[in-house]
């Protein structure tokens, strides 16, 4: 990993990819989303804080964790002046997003455990299909498949 001198206070988006070893264009995106910020020099050129490396890290982080980006968009809006995360606010958030992941958990789980009942025919009336038609809701209204039968209206 490509060290920065301590005298230098902005990196180059290119810097800030070698150090954080995300992707130029996931940089740009990040800073589309509000994620990160940078200013412009006078020639147009991206020029981001050293936080911004800790920014990344936080972000893709909680990405690698199944974060969705809005929700750590709105974890950065609630720092103090917009500050670096630390520590203790990685611990706050990771906390709170717990029982999200939990649920999540749970879901995969029992997707996963029924995913034998499934037989994926399409036809989305069986009483035993808890993947495509969980307690027979479709086939409550019309029997047959529910799919081709709104196509041909």
């Amino acid at each position: 990993m490509p060290q920065i001198p301590e005298n230098i206070h902005e990196l180059t988006v290119g810097q800030l990819s070698a150090r954080s070893g995300a992707a130029v264009s996931a940089l740009h995106f990040y800073e589309s989303k509000g994620l990160i910020s940078s200013r412009r020099t006078t020639g147009n050129q991206r020029r981001y804080s050293r936080d911004a490396l800790r920014r990344v890290a936080f972000v893709r982080a909680a990405q690698r964790v199944g974060i969705p980006l809005a929700t750590i968009r709105e974890a950065l809006a609630e720092l103090p002046e917009e500050r670096t995360p630390t520590r203790e606010d990685w611990a706050k958030l990771s906390q709170a997003w717990r029982s999200e992941l939990d649920e999540r958990i749970r879901q995969l789980n029992r997707l996963r455990d029924h995913l034998t009942d499934c037989i994926g025919c399409g036809c989305l009336s069986l009483d035993s299909c808890v993947l495509s038609n969980p307690d027979d809701a479709f086939g409550q209204e019309r029997a047959g498949s529910r799919l081709l039968v709104e196509r041909r209206r």
